[in-house]
C-alpha cells in the first residue's frame, strides 16, 4: 500500500508508548511472492520442473494454479488445517519510509515436512535448496539432507537476522552451495565467529551476490569467478531480484553449465525482475533473452546457454 503523507507527522513525542495509528492509503497491490515460489517460478520459466516444498493455508489454491500453469510441481506442498499462508504487508509513505508486518502463519508447520517421501515420489532429488523458511524447518531439512546423502544448498537470506550463531553453523556446514549477498555473508561471519575464509571452506561452492557489482563465485580448489551485472533497460522494483538470480543459477547447474555461465544466466534473469514491479510479473521471449545475454556477456555465452532454453521459451 502507498500512503501519500509522512508517517513522522503522526508520531507524537512522549506518547510513543501509547501509539495508535491509522493511515488512509491510495492503492493496494497484491503480489505473488515467497522465496521458494519465486525461485521455482523462475526455474520453470527457463524449462526446469522444480518441486516446491513448504507449508501453506487453504488460501493457496489460486496461487497453486498459477504456479502449476507455469510448470512448478506443487504436489509436495503441505496444507495447514488452521493457518493462512504466510504473507508480508507493507505500507510506504511519501519519503519511502515503511511500516511492515510479516505473518508467518502456516509457515511454522514446515518443520513437520519430511523430504524422504518427496524424493520417493519423484525418483530422487538432484539438489535441495534450503531457502528462508521456519528456522526449525530449515535446520531439519539440512540435517535430513546430510543423513540421506542429498546435496543441498543453504540459502538463509533474511533468516540470518533471527538465527543464532550455532543454528547458522548447523545450517551451512557441509552444504554443497551457499547463497548470500555481501551483507549476509558478513552477518554470517559475525554470528558464527568464522572468518570469510572459514565460511567459504565450510561449503563446496560459495555464491555471493554484490548488487550492481555482480556476483563472485568461489569453488573450492579453483580460482574465483567474477561476473558483472547484466545490462538493464530500466529499474522498477528490486524485490525478488535475488530469487531470480538463484533460479537462473540453479537452472545452469541442472543443465551442467560451467560456473561462469550459471552466474551469467542468473544475472540475466535477475535483470528481468528488477525491470518489473512484482517478483513474478516478467515474461521471457527466447530471441530477446539470448540477444540480451549476448549484449551483456558476449555471443559465446548466448550460444552455450541457448540450447538448454529452447524447450521452454517461445
Amino acid at each position: 500500500m502507498r500512503f501519500d503523507g509522512l508517517f513522522a507527522d503522526s508520531l507524537v513525542v512522549g506518547q510513543l508508548d501509547r501509539i495508535s495509528l491509522s493511515f488512509l492509503t491510495e492503492d493496494l497491490q497484491v503480489r505473488r511472492g515467497g522465496v521458494a515460489a519465486n525461485i521455482a517460478f523462475g526455474m520453470a520459466n527457463l524449462g526446469q520442473r522444480p518441486i516446491l516444498v513448504g507449508s501453506v493455508g487453504e488460501d493457496f489454491t489460486d496461487y497453486r494454479s498459477w504456479l502449476e500453469r507455469h510448470g512448478v510441481d506443487c504436489a509436495s506442498v503441505h496444507y495447514s488445517q488452521s493457518q493462512h499462508t504466510a504473507r508480508f504487508v507493507c505500507t510506504t509513505d511519501r519519503d519511502m519510509a515503511q511500516i511492515a508486518t510479516f505473518y508467518a502463519g502456516a509457515m511454522a508447520e514446515a518443520r513437520d515436512i519430511e523430504l524422504g517421501p518427496v524424493a520417493q515420489r519423484v525418483g530422487g532429488l538432484d539438489l535441495v535448496v534450503v531457502a528462508p523458511n521456519d528456522p526449525i524447518a530449515m535446520l531439519r531439512h539440512s540435517d535430513e539432507c546430510r543423513t540421506r546423502g542429498i546435496p543441498f544448498a543453504a540459502d538463509p537470506s533474511q533468516q540470518l537476522a533471527f538465527m543464532d550463531g550455532e543454528s547458522i553453523r548447523r545450517l551451512i556446514d557441509g552444504a554443497e552451495y551457499l547463497f548470500t549477498n555481501e551483507y549476509e555473508s558478513h552477518l554470517a561471519c559475525q554470528k558464527t565467529g568464522w572468518s570469510p575464509e572459514e565460511l567459504a571452506d565450510r561449503v563446496r561452492v560459495q555464491v555471493k551476490t554484490r548488487g550492481k557489482d555482480g556476483v563472485i563465485v568461489r569453488v573450492r580448489g579453483e580460482e574465483p569467478v567474477e561476473v558483472g551485472a547484466a545490462h538493464e533497460v530500466r529499474r522498477a522494483d528490486p524485490t525478488g531480484v535475488g530469487d531470480a538470480f538463484r533460479a537462473g543459477y540453479l537452472t545452469g547447474l541442472a543443465c551442467a553449465l560451467p560456473t561462469r555461465r550459471c552466474a551469467e544466466l542468473g544475472s540475466m534473469l535477475a535483470t528481468y525482475v528488477i525491470e518489473t514491479v512484482g517478483t513474478q510479473e516478467y515474461s521471457l521471449r527466447l530471441p530477446e533473452f539470448l540477444q540480451r545475454l549476448a549484449d551483456s556477456y558476449g555471443a559465446a555465452a548466448a550460444e552455450e546457454i541457448g540450447p538448454h532454453l529452447t524447450a521452454s521459451l517461445p
